[in-house]
């Protein structure tokens, strides 16, 4: 069964990419948005779908809003697919679905379902990933880490059983940096917010700068009170406060931004006390995936999602498709469903998913944080997409973005 299965993979993937070059027609539309129907026949190879509650992001601009099915909505769009594509190898997949409380005892809750799943995505903050991951059930899983960007799970707090999907910060600052530095933007005022994610993103920001021949002319800390910004002088205020917190800066190209919660960075754009750009974590943003992406027929991607979905594909959606896909093309690849041998797979050189950036994805032997380009974009459009050209490594140009093999503080314990 295992050499039928491997002798088929290619016919299944050549579908696949059949149907991602092709618009939808109205059947196989309607196909997608209620999910293909798996084929008859063995036991479906089940992944769980682990979600915390957590608040909603609080944007400042009353556009944006973070959807209820956020992540979810991919996960089940790359069910649909593995499935019609599972169909000519014989293999099916099912995904269960599990939302843990607010206030839960993740590790509580977790060990009973690692104790039925071995296949996990992982749609949880840090350190409820971290308790899901140390339970003893845990061990032998392989456990999809779909939301988190933090360094530190993929240095000195990286364990084995988990995979990383997302940029993480490093990758991001250097995807960055690396954009700034080819168009001659090398001088940067660096203005931080006062949370933990901010002084995370400014340190990346330093080390890029190191690396890629920027230079941070100044390091600001900023904590906006952002009470007034709904009153009838809220404007007013952001025009008042937004220039003093860039002027008499060092003679500087672009202002680097670290603003993760979304505080103030939105307001910089054209308040700015001299006509400078903006980038970080506003402005010019580096993204695993935006909206307005349609490059290596990704086009065709957004188009299937917002048919099954009904709204755009944020960023999270597409690491929960990631997710799906690296489960699904691992197993037909390999032509294996049992836990140790798939992780194995994912580790070597034979697995690739292929995420609509030009390149199949690759995850990097050291930390398992998955390789891949990371864009460049404003809130409508996509700009660039890094590495640039020019930014060399010995193997995988990918390389240059992130912790390299040499610089890397992960140790799995075994």
């Amino acid at each position: 069964m295992r050499r039928n299965l491997k002798s088929a993979a290619g016919a299944a993937f050549a579908l696949f990419w059949l149907l991602a070059l092709q618009p939808l027609s109205s059947a196989s539309a309607a196909a997608v948005a209620e999910g293909a129907a798996a084929p008859s026949g063995g036991a479906p190879l089940t992944i769980l779908y682990l979600a915390g509650d957590y608040p909603k992001a609080q944007y400042l601009s009353l556009l944006q809003t973070e959807p209820d099915d956020d992540g979810e909505a991919g996960a089940r769009l790359a069910l649909s697919e593995i499935n019609l594509t599972g169909k000519f190898v014989g293999r099916q997949y099912a995904m269960d679905v599990v939302h843990l409380k607010p206030g839960a005892d993740v590790a509580a809750e977790a060990k009973p379902l690692l104790a039925r799943y071995s296949l996990v995505i992982a749609d949880l903050t840090a350190p409820d990933l971290m308790s899901a991951a140390k339970t003893p059930e845990a061990k032998d899983a392989i456990i999809l880490d779909m939301r988190t960007s933090e360094d530190s799970l993929r240095q000195e707090q990286c364990a084995r059983n988990i995979f990383h999907l997302l940029p993480s910060t490093a990758m991001r600052a250097d995807a960055l940096a690396q954009f700034l530095v080819a168009k001659g933007w090398r001088r940067w005022l660096l203005l931080r917010g006062p949370g933990a994610a901010d002084v995370s993103f400014a340190d990346d920001i330093r080390l890029s700068a190191a690396r890629f021949g920027g230079k941070i002319v100044e390091d600001r800390r900023y904590a906006y009170d952002a009470g007034s910004r709904r009153v009838d002088t809220g404007y007013q205020q952001i025009q008042t406060q937004m220039p003093l917190a860039t002027s008499n800066a060092p003679p500087h190209d672009v202002v680097v931004v670290a603003d993760e919660a979304d505080l103030f960075g939105d307001y910089l754009s054209y308040n700015t006390s001299e006509s400078h750009l903006v980038a970080g974590t506003q402005g010019l943003v580096p993204v695993a995936w935006h909206p307005a992406f349609q490059e290596y027929s990704a086009l065709q991607m957004q188009h299937r999602f917002g048919i099954a979905a009904h709204r755009p594909m944020t960023e999270r959606d597409y690491a929960g498709w990631l997710a799906v896909r690296t489960i699904g093309e691992a197993a037909i690849r390999s032509g294996e469903t049992e836990t140790k041998r798939l992780g194995d797979f994912l580790r070597g050189d034979d697995f690739g998913v292929a995420g609509f950036k030009g390149q199949a994805l690759n995850f990097r032997k050291w930390d398992q944080q998955l390789r891949q380009p990371v864009l460049l974009a404003t809130p409508l459009m996509v700009v660039s997409m890094s590495p640039q050209e020019g930014f060399l490594h010995p193997k995988y140009l990918t390389d240059t973005l992130g912790y390299d093999e040499p610089e890397t503080k992960c140790r799995f314990a075994q």
